[in-house]
């Protein structure tokens, strides 16, 4: 058994995840389903807050941004060293590191221009950008600081290589599920982030699909920090004293997002500060509770509304498996086993089968890493809508895997102008 970390702060932006897991190869030369150890969460510290939050709104410089990508990078290299230092492990003990870096910016593939550039007979590969459509991202938390910090291999980043194979690259989920229910039959499992999204997993990979949903967390929270000035709805307790407000409702499943076919994400552009301002602006009357109950019953209706539109009719499915910090609000959850019992679909979560729910993200990431260092393909095309499979991050090398290296004797003195021993 191999030691992996996974580290994740998602759309919801409500802190960083670290997990620490064991993890092997199965006998058919993929992963096996990795084994959850440890898990815990950082907060992002107040001074980073608001950075992020103007970062989101493209209202920082260059300059601002680049600091902000190593500070972010020292942030999840802390909760790294915090997780492996509780478990009395050793930087030499852990494979690898893995996480993507808090998302900025991310701009889905533009289809109709793909197809427009690829009949134009277009050879340009830097068109593909300017005028294709192509997709692209940007996400912080640089791994080269990670990898320094904490003196183990990281692997992040894991975008850029399927975006630039015409894939999607949102959600990833795809990949952690083929690894974990691909001996279990044809499998749908739903993470509910900042986004939802969901997945069809299968054991034959050219079968499964992996697309957004619409919104998980990401209007709720907004709502509650609007109206309450707190973070999220604790268990849902907000939303289940209120009422769907039924006209709000259907305005917000009329979203130009859901007439997008899969492979399809989302992200703030599409349910972000603007839009969730534009219906506080609106329904400035309604209470807090009856905006909150709507918000679940949004998040629920879509998910349900992808799942019939776009799994059922391809594969008979029995249940749902849940993960993400969705599954914490009750109410929300109530609201969608209602959706899927019309279809006899039950709703269960990622903690019956050894993946905790609330860490599933992370222990995406280290999974996708470990596959990484064994150059695996970690990409689902099918799904992603990829024209190939590849091998998924970014490599930085710990600093103690330097060829030829030498100790260095002195630096302080030398370098800064301490004396010996600091005085």
């Amino acid at each position: 058994m191999t030691y992996i970390v996974g580290l994740n702060s998602g759309s919801s932006f409500d802190g960083v995840d670290a997990v620490l897991c064991t993890i092997s190869l199965a006998e058919d030369g993929h992963p096996a389903r990795p084994r959850y150890v440890d898990g815990l969460t950082v907060d992002w510290p107040e001074a980073m807050q608001p950075l992020i939050l103007r970062a989101f709104n493209n209202e920082l410089t260059i300059f601002e941004m680049t600091r902000l990508n190593y500070a972010a990078g020292a942030l999840y290299a802390e909760a790294a060293n915090q997780l492996i230092q509780r478990n009395k492990l050793k930087p030499e003990d852990v494979d690898v590191v893995g996480y993507d870096g808090q998302t900025i910016y991310q701009e889905p593939p533009n289809r109709i221009k793909e197809r427009e550039y690829i009949e134009s007979g277009n050879t340009s590969l830097v068109d593909r950008w300017l005028k294709g459509g192509y997709p692209c991202g940007f996400f912080i938390a640089e791994s080269g600081v990670v990898a320094a910090l904490t003196d183990i291999d990281t692997v992040t980043q894991f975008r850029p290589i399927d975006h630039a194979l015409a894939g999607s690259a949102a959600p990833l989920m795809q990949y952690l599920d083929f690894v974990a229910f691909r001996n279990d039959g044809p499998t749908v499992t739903l993470n509910i982030g900042g986004i939802a999204n969901l997945q069809l997993a299968d054991a034959d990979r050219s079968k499964m699909m992996a697309f957004d949903t619409g919104p998980g967390n990401v209007m709720i929270d907004h709502i509650v920090k609007a109206r309450t000035g707190n973070g999220y709805d604790k268990d849902g307790e907000l939303a289940a004293r209120g009422t769907v407000i039924q006209a709000l409702l259907e305005e917000c499943l009329q979203h130009d997002f859901f007439g997008r076919q899969p492979p399809r994400s989302a992200w703030r552009l599409d349910f972000g500060a603007g839009y969730a301002d534009a219906i506080l602006k609106k329904y400035a009357s309604a209470s807090t509770e009856d905006l909150l109950a709507t918000m679940a019953r949004f998040t629920a209706s879509s998910i349900n509304m992808s799942l019939v539109n776009h799994i059922l009719p391809r594969t008979a499915v029995t249940r749902v498996v849940a993960s993400g910090g969705g599954t914490r609000n009750a109410t929300l959850m109530r609201m969608l086993q209602e959706e899927l019992t019309a279809h006899n679909l039950s709703l269960t979560v990622s903690d019956e089968f050894g993946i905790p729910a609330a860490y599933k993200e992370a222990i995406k990431f280290a999974t996708l890493a470990y596959a990484n260092k064994r150059s695996l393909a970690n990409n689902i095309p099918a799904a992603g809508g990829a024209v190939r499979y590849a091998v998924l991050g970014k490599l930085s090398l710990a600093p103690s895997k330097a060829k030829l290296a030498e100790d260095v004797v002195g630096r302080d003195e030398r370098v800064l102008g301490l004396q010996a021993n600091g005085h």
